[in-house]
């Protein structure tokens, strides 16, 4: 009998987060549109959303990350959960590994927090840290959309509501994609991270996106979905 402890639970440093549990809620609003489809995520951290991916009947599924110990956890809980036939998991950088292929689903939940890159206890180097404006990773992943997405295919991700959705709009109208929010909740912002945050972001979004309540900070926090424009797809 496997020892859950020691295949399946990955490393502290790759532990789902709120935003992880916000995106596979979201991918469980719909069942019925991940049945069959072929499945990518970029930064696949424990692989737990490609387990759901698996579970709501995703036909292929296809992870990436950077960080060695993710493919290694990813792996095994694919492999442990029976999903092991129906998937792979590699390492690279954004869309490298997956070059001029396609996919009817692409899920990303990605470090966009405006901040330099930092040591965080308990986390790797690149947890969250998102550049000075939090879009590092953010804007390569958005412009590799329209070369990656089956036509008719979608993309679902995390997405801070401090890192400006009228920019990844802006982005992706060029391209003929739209981006719609699935849900939106609050997140926790805690002191230690607060203070990492791009003064210059901090000072624009507090009050807005930002939320303070005595010690305690909070964020808007969204689950965006980007399919193609109906308008440019009609007019192909």
């Amino acid at each position: 009998m496997t020892d859950f402890g020691e295949s399946l639970l990955a490393p502290a440093a790759l532990r789902p987060s709120e935003y992880t549990a916000a995106l596979v809620h979201a991918l469980n609003l719909e069942p019925e549109r991940v049945h069959g489809v072929s499945a990518l995520e970029i930064g696949s951290g424990s692989g737990v959303v490609l387990a759901v991916l698996a579970g709501l009947g995703a036909a292929a599924l296809y992870g990436i990350d950077v960080e060695d110990d993710a493919v290694l956890a990813g792996s095994l809980l694919l492999r442990e959960l029976g999903h092991e036939a129906r998937c792979q998991i590699h390492k690279g950088d954004m869309w490298q590994p997956v070059e001029g292929r396609r996919f009817d689903l692409i899920a990303a939940n990605l470090p966009h927090f405006p901040m330099q890159d930092h040591e965080v206890p308990g986390r790797h180097p690149t947890w969250s840290a998102g550049g000075p404006d939090g879009r590092r990773w953010l804007d390569p992943f958005l412009r590799g959309l329209p070369g990656h997405l089956e036509d008719g295919g979608r993309a679902v991700l995390t997405h801070n509501g401090f890192v400006g959705l009228d920019a990844s709009r802006e982005i992706l109208a060029g391209s003929g994609l739209t981006l719609r929010v699935i849900e939106s909740v609050f997140v926790p912002i805690g002191p230690e991270k607060l203070e990492l945050m791009s003064p210059a972001v901090l000072e624009i979004e507090e009050g807005k996106s930002i939320h303070r309540y005595g010690p305690y900070a909070f964020a808007d926090m969204h689950v965006v979905e980007v399919t193609a424009d109906k308008r440019a797809a009609n007019a192909r």
